[in-house]
């Protein structure tokens, strides 16, 4: 078994996260077909008002029945008994006892949590390629379209916000062609912050309200929606944290490679919380006490001494065995995509204030930070993440067939040469998997500077 894998069983809130992603199927189904809740396809962390509206935000792939082994949906069943911090203690403890065959038994189920998301992500690519997408697409956008021709009619409705890209905003549009059924729920943003982009953005919002309003039949409040703000501040908070206070500290509460794991987990689940906000808060909050608890009593690594490695962007697409690669050759991989872009910011939520304006000025502020700005002030949010985690060097993933931030290497790597006078290097990325030899070799070089 991976050293990865050999310490996710002892942290039991990372356990509770990735269950909820992975045996989630069931609970959807439970969730439309019993209860008669609305199932609404989200994508990027935009699941906000889909909460606030009392639906079920799904990103479309957890729909799908993942090769989860038969002994996860035990554990499942098991904590429903004895709780996750009993089943975690348990699997700890088995699997400290050497005996092979029960050993084998606890392998198979964290090696399955580990890899099948990457292996239906590039399903879902396959599918993509097979309905017709563009090849020039990038691996993000093929995978969405993937997930939306197996299993889109499913939901009741897609929460299409538009960013700057114009690939996505294309795929946004090709949904309804590719599921009838689906109700289509726009939010416009505004492409800059100038005369009356804030009063514009939140009128979209509005209009989106009444759109939840008739999907559902039921009036949605403004103590509704700040309910929910408040509950995605806590989530933005513990997340933060776990960013600033313990991904760049000197002392981790397990090896770097599993700490990755564990954002890079984080990195998926939050764009639809796993479909339960106050679970999901619970959990994250959870496992940001585990792992503070941990570092209190020493258990962990002392990494000191590795290098701190920025990987970014990873959202439209990465190759997850880079942050392994390089553990094995002596530094750490950071994650930090949402803060990056701005998106783990808090929405103000006083009494006295109008939620659908703030809720725009905080998609205003992504907008012009981050994932809907130019390329100048995009390579600027690149320096400043850089150098709040006090990275060593920066990975940029350039994907191919993106033509919105992939293209701003170039910049991103002179600003780098100016400002930070750190080592950076360009990865090309296609499809997961594909292309491991050529990254370790491009890695191997790059880590050979900090020797």
């Amino acid at each position: 078994m991976s050293l990865i894998a050999d310490e996710i069983i002892t942290f039991s809130s990372v356990l509770k996260i990735a269950y909820n992603l992975l045996a989630s199927r069931n609970y959807l189904k439970r969730k439309k077909f019993r209860e008669k809740e609305k199932l609404v396809a989200v994508t990027l962390p935009f699941s906000d008002l889909a909460f606030a509206a009392d639906t079920i935000p799904v990103f479309p792939i957890r729909m799908h029945e993942f090769e989860i082994s038969q002994y996860l949906t035990y554990l499942g069943s098991a904590s429903s008994i004895f709780g996750w911090n009993t089943v975690s203690n348990f699997l700890g403890f088995i699997r400290n006892l050497g005996i092979n065959e029960v050993s084998k038994i606890v392998d198979d189920i964290i090696e399955d949590v580990i890899d099948v998301i990457n292996k239906k992500y590039n399903e879902m690519y396959d599918i993509g390629i097979e309905y017709g997408i563009s090849t020039d697409f990038c691996y993000g956008l093929k995978s969405l379209v993937g997930m939306h021709v197996s299993k889109g009619s499913n939901v009741d409705a897609c929460l299409n916000v538009t960013i700057r890209c114009s690939a996505y905003n294309k795929y946004l549009e090709s949904l309804q062609a590719i599921n009838e059924g689906p109700k289509q729920i726009w939010i416009d943003i505004p492409p800059r912050n100038i005369g009356n982009a804030i009063e514009l953005l939140t009128d979209n919002i509005s209009h989106a309200i009444k759109d939840f309003e008739e999907l559902t039949g039921k009036t949605i409040t403004d103590n509704q929606i700040r309910d929910h703000f408040k509950i995605g501040n806590q989530v933005k908070r513990a997340y933060k944290n776990i960013i600033y206070d313990i991904s760049a500290s000197d002392f981790y509460p397990c090896n770097p490679a599993t700490f990755s794991e564990i954002m890079a987990l984080l990195s998926i689940t939050f764009q639809d919380y796993n479909s339960n906000a106050t679970r999901y808060r619970d959990n994250i909050v959870s496992l940001e006490k585990e792992m503070r608890e941990r570092i209190r009593k020493g258990i962990g690594m002392d990494v000191s001494n590795m290098p701190r490695i920025f990987v970014t962007p990873m959202f439209g697409g990465w190759e997850p065995k880079s942050h392994e690669i390089i553990y094995e050759l002596g530094g750490r991989a950071l994650y930090a995509d949402w803060e990056l872009l701005q998106l783990l910011e808090e929405i103000p939520t006083s009494p006295n204030s109008n939620p659908s304006e703030e809720y725009a000025r905080f998609l205003m502020r992504a907008t012009e930070t981050g994932i809907g700005c130019d390329n100048d002030k995009l390579t600027d949010s690149y320096l400043r993440m850089a150098r709040d985690l006090n990275a060593d060097g920066m990975i940029f993933f350039q994907l191919f067939g993106c033509h919105s931030i992939s293209n701003c290497y170039s910049m991103l790597r002179e600003k780098i040469r100016n400002e930070l006078e750190i080592p950076t290097t360009a990865i090309t990325f296609n499809k997961i998997g594909e292309s491991i030899d050529q990254v370790k070799t491009r890695l191997g070089a790059f880590m050979e500077m900090f020797k």
